[in-house]
Order: C-alpha cells, then sequence, then structure tokens
C-alpha cells in the first residue's frame, strides 16, 4: 500500500514536471517518449542507470547510517570528493606497486578520505563547539578546493593543457568495468555496503544500541551506552563510504582526479535517504528513481534544448509530492 502511495505520488511531480515543460514552449509527451527510448531502450542506456544507482546508494548510506542515532550528516558531497582525493594520492604514489596489492590500498584510502572528513564533524559535535548539520554542509565548499589546488598544482598532468587533470591512473588501480558499457564494479561495492548495513543495523546489538541511541540519547548515556563512541564511529562510517564512491568515479570512470569528479551525487543521496528512510529496499529504488531522473536531464538538453539544472526542478517536485502527502523519513528521525 505504501508503495502504490509512493508511485502515484511520484506520477503526480512528474506530470507537474511536464506542465512546466509545456509552460517554457516544450513537448512534455515527447520529452518522456524521448527519455523511454534512450534510457530505458538501449543497453548503453539502461546500464549508465546502474553507474549513476552506485554512487547514490553509497551517498544516501552516508546520510542515514549516521542518522540512526540523530545525526545529520549533509557532507556526502564532500566526503566524495575527499575519497577520490586520497585514493587518487595511494593510486599515484603506489603507482609501480602490483595490482593485488594497489586495488585495495586504492579502496582502503578512498574509505580514509572520506571517514577523515566525516570525523571533523563529529569531534566538533562532542566537544559542543558545532551542530554536525553546519559543519558538514560547509565542508562541501572545502572538499573540491582541496581537489583543485592538487591538480592545478602538485599533481598537473603535462598533457593537460586547457583542462588541469591529474595523470592518469595506471590499469592496477581501476575498477573492472563491463566491456562495452561503463558499467563497474562499484555497483558490487555498493550492494555490499547495503547489504552489510542493513545486517548490522537489524540483526546485531550495535544495531540494537544505535537505534537506542536515535530514541534518547541522553537515556542511553545514563544506561551506560557509549554515545560518543558511536557518534564517532557512525560519521565515520558514513563518510568512508561515501569516500568510497568518490574513489569509484576515480578509478572507474574517469580514470584521474578532475574538478568537477561528481555532479551533485552527494545533494542528491541526501534526498535519496530522507526520502527512503530505513528501508534498504526503499533506498535501492530511490537511488533508481533518482539516476533515472538525473538521465532525464541528459537527455532534455539533446532533444528539448533545456538545461541539466531542468532535474532540479523535478526532484523538487517529487519531494514536494511527498511532503504533501505526509510522509516523514524514516531515516532522519
Amino acid at each position: 500500500m505504501q508503495i502504490e502511495r509512493t508511485f502515484w505520488k511520484v506520477l503526480i511531480a512528474f506530470a507537474a514536471f511536464g506542465l512546466v515543460l509545456l509552460i517554457a514552449g516544450k513537448h512534455p509527451l515527447q520529452a518522456y517518449a524521448d527519455t523511454a527510448v534512450f534510457v530505458l531502450g538501449s543497453l548503453e542506456g539502461f546500464t549508465e542507470l546502474f553507474v549513476r544507482m552506485s554512487p547514490l546508494v553509497m551517498a544516501a548510506l552516508a546520510v542515514s547510517i549516521p542518522a540512526r542515532i540523530g545525526l545529520f550528516n549533509v557532507g556526502g558531497e564532500g566526503q566524495i570528493y575527499m575519497g577520490a582525493l586520497f585514493a587518487t594520492g595511494t593510486a599515484l604514489c603506489l603507482a609501480h606497486a602490483p595490482s593485488w596489492l594497489l586495488l585495495p590500498a586504492t579502496l582502503a584510502s578512498g574509505f580514509a578520505g572520506g571517514a577523515a572528513w566525516a570525523l571533523i564533524p563529529a569531534l566538533m559535535r562532542i566537544k559542543g563547539v558545532a551542530n554536525e548539520a553546519i559543519t558538514t554542509l560547509l565542508l562541501n565548499y572545502i572538499a573540491p578546493l582541496a581537489v583543485g589546488y592538487m591538480i592545478f598544482g602538485p599533481w598537473r598532468s603535462p598533457e593537460s593543457l586547457s583542462y588541469p587533470q591529474s595523470p592518469k591512473l595506471v590499469e592496477g588501480a581501476r575498477l573492472a568495468v563491463l566491456p562495452g558499457t561503463r558499467l563497474h564494479a562499484g555497483l558490487l561495492i555498493a550492494a555490499a555496503c547495503l547489504a552489510l548495513c542493513a545486517y548490522v543495523l537489524y540483526r546485531t546489538r550495535w544495531g540494537l544500541e544505535m537505534r537506542a541511541i536515535g530514541g534518547n540519547a541522553l537515556a542511553s548515556q545514563h544506561l551506560g551506552l557509549p554515545v560518543r563512541s558511536y557518534i564517532v564511529a557512525c560519521m565515520a562510517i558514513g563518510g568512508g563510504i561515501a569516500g568510497l564512491a568518490g574513489m569509484a568515479e576515480v578509478s572507474a570512470i574517469q580514470g584521474r582526479l578532475v574538478a568537477e569528479i561528481s555532479p551533485g551525487y552527494g545533494y542528491m543521496g541526501f534526498l535519496v535517504a530522507w526520502l527512503a528512510g530505513p528501508s534498504a529496499a526503499k533506498t535501492v529504488a530511490m537511488a533508481f528513481l533518482f539516476a533515472f531522473i538525473s538521465s532525464v536531464g541528459d537527455v532534455l538538453q539533446i532533444t528539448q534544448g533545456v538545461p541539466f539544472a531542468v532535474v532540479n526542478i523535478l526532484m523538487a517536485a517529487i519531494l514536494f509530492s511527498v511532503l504533501c502527502g505526509g510522509k516523514r523519513a524514516g531515516a532522519l528521525k
């Protein structure tokens, strides 16, 4: 029943978006038909949905894990950038290492980069310096500057004259890609992270304690639960998973560090987590929906001559449709 209500809300949002296109002098029915043909009607377009799903799932987990204990991690975007930065540094420094060592080290560095970036707001929250919602959001603006500094400076490839970027990563640091597509092993990493988090949250003592802290942190602390340790762990793990998304973008998609490593996956991941709640199945469904919406923007740029930013209108329409229906975000309680 809940799935049916969500379906109708999303349908209403797409109808509202079609009205916006009509007012702008475009052809909404033709736009949706073109999207179906280009995105769902070809192997390349369909696999591209899963390419975009994997960072969205990981970015959503970066939000939902801290949310289980009442924290707001709005810094998924910055954590993706720092994961990409750390992973690139490791891949460049260990370029001559054997692949059995290089790829795991690159993965671990991507996780460590995102985790370290998330630890800053966690420690500030513990010390009572600032709220994590503010600090994680502000750090989103610093991480791309750190990436820009490295690719404009120490890591700038001599091959890139007009478009600064790092040297190309060696094959040993690259994730496997399905031949003929851009579908890569990052999807398996996202699925493993989602399954592991679901198991921990609902099948272990740690998950029970996290739900208790999220319900009442003060009472949990009086009962002897290590609330501060959970704050640090949840933020670090969430940030680390977002860092893995950045590592996958560098390793599998770009092949090197570039200035715009993420087209806003961190922000879209926040919406995915907010709308999906604590359900792993709904997280997958919402990630697929937002991957489709992102593809809509690409198609409409070509067929309707509208800017990619129109996807923001569609995402906002979905959000308002859900809000008007009285939906509450279970993941962010």
